[in-house]
């Protein structure tokens, strides 16, 4: 079996046996766990398997736009063991002339390109190990483009294909990976308890004051980590207001022209009722909502198809 201490096999040898994990709620062994590029994230295989989809309506902080809950069939696929870290972000600026926009002109939040190999990111002196955020939707296509291109290069197998193998997420697999085959509002029980998560109440020392590290706080089942609070994360799906008419094969609910995309997991600044599994939120491609500004609470982390 393949661990990441080993020889990278070549991609249909390597996870082919996932495709034979269909039972929902199995962990991930560490043998499920790879890396294909140096520049490419330290991937988890997520097993096949059915969901409940949403919250019931007895779930304490419920927002309407939870339900109906659905059934939904995952095929298995690969997820980031954390979002895509401020230094990973940082090298593929510096490798690229890809310049994000401010997410708050006001108070001169960006990223910044500055040429010649050097780029810096918003927060002055910012860890490297912390989710990358102020990101929109563009700069989380213009990142998966870079590391596919990485990929590809890394295993002529893949050289033939002119998109993937890695992409967001759709919402139904980020719930699902979230889960990690639990009922419960979030993996690790129903009550936000205390140091599980980055909130504003979760009992930690960076709650409502800034982001925390990605691998600050244990992984959940399937070895994920960072999956509830700290920093939101971008999902493929564009926003509905409700899961009425939404897919139940785990692919993304998506239209052409669609403004808004689902943002998931919550952030350092929100209330317990955020952090949960069923949360969702809509935002627009900026990062901006209706209701509230995301923008500089958002980052994202990789999906990647299995064969």
């Amino acid at each position: 079996p393949f661990r990441g201490d080993c020889p990278m096999p070549p991609p249909m040898r390597l996870l082919f046996p996932l495709v034979l994990l269909l039972v929902a709620g199995a962990a991930a062994p560490p043998d499920r766990h790879f890396k294909e590029c140096p520049e490419c994230p330290d991937m988890v295989g997520i097993p096949a398997g059915r969901f409940l989809m949403g919250s019931p309506a007895s779930e304490p902080g419920r927002f309407d736009s939870e339900g109906p809950q659905h059934l939904v069939t995952v095929k298995a696929f690969a997820l980031a063991q954390t979002p895509v870290t401020s230094e990973s972000f940082l090298d593929f600026l510096r490798a690229t002339r890809y310049q994000p926009q401010p997410c708050n002109e006001l108070l001169g939040l960006s990223w910044h390109q500055l040429g010649r190999g050097i780029a810096t990111a918003p927060s002055d002196q910012e860890p490297p190990n912390w989710p990358a955020v102020c990101l929109d939707v563009k700069d989380a296509q213009a990142y998966i483009a870079w590391i596919n291109t990485k990929a590809r290069a890394a295993h002529p197998e893949l050289a033939s294909r002119k998109d993937g193998p890695y992409r967001l997420p759709s919402e139904a697999e980020w719930e699902y990976a979230a889960r990690a085959g639990t009922t419960t509002a979030r993996w690790w029980g129903e009550d936000i308890g205390s140091g599980h998560a980055n909130c504003n109440g979760c009992g930690t020392q960076w709650d409502n004051k800034l982001l925390g590290p990605v691998d600050a706080f244990a992984p959940n089942p399937f070895g994920l980590e960072g999956m509830l609070g700290n920093a939101w994360e971008w999902t493929a799906d564009c926003w509905h207001p409700s899961y009425a008419g939404a897919p139940t094969d785990g692919r993304p609910w998506v239209e052409p022209g669609c403004i808004s995309h689902v943002i998931r997991g919550g952030a350092w600044n929100n209330i317990p009722i955020f952090i949960r599994s069923a949360a969702r939120v809509g935002a627009e491609e900026s990062g901006a909502s209706q209701d509230y500004d995301y923008s500089t609470l958002t980052g994202f982390r990789l999906a990647r198809d299995l064969p």
